[in-house]
């Protein structure tokens, strides 16, 4: 069979294109998008985490590459990483499995995939920024396909901007992504546009990929009806809280942001915990960046916490070691902010009791019920950036709030969510705690009274 003869067998079979060329074995699911190649023009893919979605989509730009003539990949996702060190490396990792006469054929850049000696035919890996909506706009080819990865993150005016490319006659357009947020264009494709849209949602038991336990432990952790569950495992969209403190798609998106910290100054959040399964929880946040996991600890004495906190303080360099600690003063964060004083750190220690009364007081009930909404208000600014952290995750879109007869707002209590069977939000408060600073919080104009340093021994702050 002659080379030409083998190619377009292919094209009309992307199944057999990757069981033969890359010598892997899609799942059912993955036959399914396949097959759907030759039939739809749009297709939008929820699922939940490690189900092989990178591993499809390398397989699809691959496919593309090697059977039209000539053609262009235009793949795009909401953060550099997500293209280099997961789409890139996928496409290279299957195509060291392809036969040398069509290994061969390509050459791989930074950012570009390239057929040698067919300069019409490449596959371009752009980033998709806010700032620069042009990202799938100007691409013209008889052989056109965007690859969107992530879809959830990227921001809606990239897609509105490239429609008029996307929907050029022939184009394809594939979209894949965790269901992270319940509102834009991947939500949309999912809802109420779906009848452009051939569909599919991938749970991670529809995968071999995905170890078992995991799905156990996701279940343990945060329960088969929270929303982490709902996106991480079964690949579905979260539930829509209109009472919920923290919408789910504000805190995702702060996980795949690029951006640099806002301010020099660093702090820390420290949570107390009290009795039994609570968790004492030490949150670090700069500017707009929170820096890394929140840690947290259980059993311990307060020596033993002071020390904890003494130890991390001492770990960072000069440069990042923080410029005040703010600890939950009820129970025992009293005594810890007490002896912390003592210990002559470089730093401010300022212990705040969240069960007083706000600087906004005919808004909100408590300090703590302020604290929070203005966490909400920092991911709000959409220029802010956490890490990839389940446990904050979860906690953070657990807590309602409700409107008291007197008009003031108040969010649930730790007390409140236990009984609902949620596991107390320490690792929440932590990070909360850290918006109680006048310097460097998300408002530090304000002359929060509660905020005032422990009035005494002050003479070594700078």
């Amino acid at each position: 069979m002659q080379n030409s003869e083998i190619i377009t067998k292919l094209a009309l079979d992307p199944v057999l294109f990757v069981k033969t060329m890359l010598n892997a074995k899609p799942e059912k699911w993955q036959q399914d998008v396949l097959e759907s190649l030759l039939t739809d023009d749009k297709i939008s893919i929820k699922s939940g985490h490690g189900t092989g979605k990178s591993a499809l989509l390398s397989w699809i730009i691959l496919y593309w590459l090697a059977t039209k003539m000539p053609c262009k990949v235009a793949v795009t996702a909401n953060t550099a990483r997500q293209l280099n060190d997961v789409l890139m490396a996928e496409c290279k990792k299957w195509h060291r499995q392809m036969p040398d006469g069509f290994r061969n054929l390509f050459e791989f850049k930074s950012d570009k995939i390239s057929l040698l000696g067919a300069t019409e035919s490449f596959a371009t890996f752009i980033t998709s920024r806010r700032e620069s909506p042009e990202s799938l706009q100007g691409y013209h080819s008889p052989n056109m396909i965007f690859v969107c990865d992530e879809a959830s993150g990227i921001p809606d005016i990239i897609f509105q901007v490239g429609e008029g490319a996307m929907s050029t006659k022939g184009a394809k357009t594939i979209l894949t992504g965790n269901p992270t947020r319940n509102t834009g264009y991947f939500y949309d494709s999912h809802n109420s546009m779906k009848h452009k849209w051939k569909t599919f949602t991938v749970s991670c038991h529809d995968s071999s990929h995905v170890n078992p336990d995991f799905i156990k432990d996701m279940a343990d952790k945060y329960g088969e009806e929270s929303n982490v569950y709902k996106i991480r495992v079964l690949g579905e969209f979260p539930a829509t809280n209109d009472d919920s403190v923290v919408p789910m798609h504000l805190i995702s998106e702060a996980t795949t942001r690029d951006v640099e910290p806002s301010s020099n100054e660093v702090i820390f959040g420290l949570d107390i915990s009290r009795f039994g399964s609570d968790r004492t929880a030490l949150a670090k946040r700069q500017g707009n960046t929170l820096l890394e996991k929140i840690k947290t600890w259980q059993g311990k004495d307060l020596m033993e916490t002071v020390g904890i906190v003494v130890s991390e303080y001492e770990a960072l360099p000069y440069s990042k070691r923080p410029t005040e600690i703010l600890i939950d003063s009820i129970g025992l964060g009293a005594g810890v902010a007490d002896r912390l004083q003592e210990m002559n750190l470089n730093c401010q220690i300022t212990a705040v009791n969240v069960a007083e009364l706000p600087s906004m007081q005919d808004k909100y009930m408590r300090l703590r019920d302020e604290l929070w909404f203005m966490a909400r208000e920092w991911f709000e600014s959409r220029d802010c950036k956490i890490p990839e952290d389940d446990v904050l995750i979860a906690e953070l879109t657990a807590p309602s709030y409700t409107f008291l007869s007197n008009g003031k707002i108040k969010v649930d209590s730790k007390e409140i969510m236990k009984r609902k069977g949620l596991r107390s939000p320490d690792v929440a408060d932590a990070f909360c705690l850290t918006f109680a600073t006048r310097f460097g919080g998300y408002n530090s104009n304000r002359n929060y009274k509660w905020n005032r340093p422990i009035e005494r021994n002050l003479s070594w702050i700078v």
